[in-house]
């Protein structure tokens, strides 16, 4: 990766998985953990502070907020996250109060763009901006025909504003370098488990060494 690229891991199921997982992740300070949209809610936004005794980096809230947005970013603050996640779709207002929100409560912020068509219409709205933007191809959208991760938006926002901008959504060893090529400044891969019909990293016995071909880009 270049030196300025992080590479984000998404944990999607349960607390155990991670748990797993992470004694095989290196301890680097270019590797996000994220606590994925399905495993807050199945865990509790309580499960990131148990994530932090286990992983001493940052941790990325996958919470989407669509509404509500300070209360949602105090918890997820509360529990010791770094970074929190809202959605691009939510109103103008829910975003500009999550960002400032996100200040106040010395968390980063993030806007996932998941479903927006013209992201640099949204923060021209929003007109705030936030640390990091996600250009997401949905999970039930990667094996669907000619759904693509539309990394024409990752030059245009860079090219306006100087913030993060990553890519996610079925994120395999050759999508990462796709990802990379078009100058994402995050990339994030979903840990799978064996037979999920979705791309990322497979968390099997072999785990330790599915990891090392996406540890080979950091620099």
């Amino acid at each position: 990766m270049k030196s300025n690229t992080f590479l984000q891991l998404a944990f999607n199921h349960t607390f155990l998985e991670f748990a797993a997982a992470i004694p095989h992740i290196p301890r680097h300070e270019q590797i996000l953990i994220e606590a994925g949209t399905p495993f807050i809610k199945r865990e509790g936004i309580g499960v990131i502070s148990r994530m932090k005794q286990w992983w001493h980096g940052r941790i990325v809230a996958d919470l989407k907020v669509v509404d509500g947005a300070a209360a949602e970013v105090r918890m997820a603050a509360q529990a010791g996250a770094s970074y929190v996640t809202a959605s691009g779709s939510a109103s103008v207002e829910t975003l500009r109060l999550f960002i400032e929100e996100c200040k106040r409560a010395n968390v980063l912020s993030a806007i996932d763009m998941l479903n927006v068509t013209n992201p640099m219409k949204t923060l021209w709205q929003v007109n705030l901006i936030p640390d990091a933007v996600y250009i997401h191809r949905g999970r039930d959208e990667e094996n669907a025909y000619g759904k693509l991760i539309q990394y024409k938006h990752i030059a245009k926002l860079k090219g306006k504003w100087d913030n993060l901008v990553g890519a996610a959504g079925g994120i395999d060893r050759k999508e990462l370098q796709s990802a990379i090529f078009n100058g994402a400044d995050i990339v994030v891969v979903n840990i799978v488990k064996p037979g999920d019909p979705w791309k990322g990293m497979v968390l099997d016995r072999d785990f330790a060494e599915n990891i090392k071909p996406f540890l080979q880009f950091l620099s």
